[in-house]
């Protein structure tokens, strides 16, 4: 299933903040866990991820740190802070109304004769 641009971009910010609010990770590991919990419907590239996280970072909502792991390779872990906590909060609240309105219309739909159709 393809899905919209501007419902990805909608989903984008909340969706990493909630990752971040499960702990802390780094961008190779957010792009699996988006894919994961979308069930494969979902594949951010670099260049969709990397610009986010970087606003987000400049907005306050999240820390980066460098580190190089044992035997592993250097990696940009982010954190979310108590800003992006509230942030997240916010985000919430949003969502929860958006669904709730959406999910209060689309069973009537589904009885409602279409355009041009028979009922």
């Amino acid at each position: 299933m393809r899905i919209d641009k501007d419902l990805v971009a909608a989903l984008a910010t909340p969706l990493v903040l909630a990752i971040l609010a499960e702990g802390e990770s780094y961008g190779y590991a957010i792009l699996q866990r988006v894919r994961a919990l979308s069930g494969g419907e979902l594949e951010w590239t670099d260049g969709m991820l990397y610009p986010l996280l970087h606003r987000l970072q400049k907005a306050g909502h999240v820390t980066a740190d460098w580190r190089e792991p044992d035997g592993g390779r250097r990696r940009k872990y982010y954190a979310l802070t108590d800003s992006g906590r509230a942030e997240l909060a916010e985000h919430r609240r949003q969502w929860a109304t958006a669904t709730r309105t959406l999910d209060s219309i689309w069973p009537r739909l589904a009885a409602a004769p279409t355009p041009g159709g028979s009922a």
